[in-house]
């Protein structure tokens, strides 16, 4: 299933994405679960099949799309996590996935602008593959980890540069509100054939500027999960960005910064395309 979360005629909503429409789960379960993160924390995906056949259809060109998920309780980055970005880096290589945190408000949905801060002249894309959780657990085995997998989402984990590299935390440069866009759907795990070997696809103005497998990562999802949940509990709607490969624009030479009228994509097989244009903060 691909599901995805929306407003439609002024109201929040959240439906199945099938055939170019968008069937409107929202209007027949919303008085129980008003949207995807009520569907998650209840365990509740089940009942879409039985709602899809009282339920109306909506084109996509009437939807507005939202993050995936709106109110994750919390949303976790995996940093370096292929060993091209790594490499780019000039990063150690380590034993266990570098782990930061970023807040609800930073998100944004598909076709909507990221924002780059004011306070900004160094904003930088990072493709990624989302991790959505669907099912909570403390210490969670690697494997059973990826029974815990609601779905995955294309997600722009952009990054404003001059503000993360105040000092060695990452938290000020990931963390100014619309500045990771996550959507425009979500994929269920029974659609993804082969997790391996979907390619997270970044492209600024059409020009391909990263490109790279799942199956490249250091730190693959089920340890992710498994390293993640030792520390705290995960709950359904978690949020794991799982790393951006090699590619981003400030390890160019020059510098390549998004700015004011940008388009990026993020197009990951098999998962979807989020496309994004770039404005900057009034």
């Amino acid at each position: 299933m691909k599901i995805a979360s929306y407003e439609a005629a002024g109201a929040a909503s959240w439906g199945l994405v099938q055939d170019g429409q968008v069937i409107d789960v929202g209007a027949v379960l919303g008085d129980t679960y008003p949207d995807l993160d009520d569907a998650l924390a209840a365990g509740a995906l089940g009942q879409i099949e039985a709602a899809v056949s009282h339920a109306p259809v909506l084109d996509l060109s009437q939807v507005r799309f939202a993050p995936v998920v709106k109110r994750p309780g919390k949303i976790f980055c995996v940093g370096h996590n292929y060993e091209s970005h790594r490499q780019e880096t000039g990063r150690d290589k380590v034993g266990h996935p570098s782990i930061f945190l970023r807040f609800a408000d930073t998100l944004t949905g598909h076709a909507t602008p990221i924002i780059c801060p004011r306070e900004s002249e160094s904003f930088d894309y990072e493709g990624e593959l989302a991790v959505i959780i669907g099912r909570g657990g403390r210490r969670i085995a690697e494997a059973v980890a990826m029974d815990h997998v609601a779905g995955f989402a294309p997600a722009n984990d952009a990054s404003v540069r001059d503000w993360q590299w105040h000092t060695q935390q990452f938290t000020p440069g990931k963390n100014f509100p619309g500045t990771c866009a996550l959507g425009p759907w979500m994929v269920t795990p029974d659609e993804i054939e082969d997790l391996g070997a979907v390619t997270v696809t970044t492209r600024l103005n059409g020009e391909v500027m990263q490109s790279q497998p799942v199956s490249d990562m250091l730190f693959p999802i089920p340890r992710i999960i498994a390293y993640l949940s030792t520390f705290t509990t995960l709950s359904a709607g978690d949020v794991i960005l799982t790393g951006t490969p090699g590619g981003v624009g400030a390890k160019r030479q020059p510098p390549v910064w998004m700015k004011a009228g940008d388009t990026v994509e993020v197009d990951i097989s098999g998962v979807g395309r989020l496309v994004n244009t770039v404005a900057k903060e009034a």
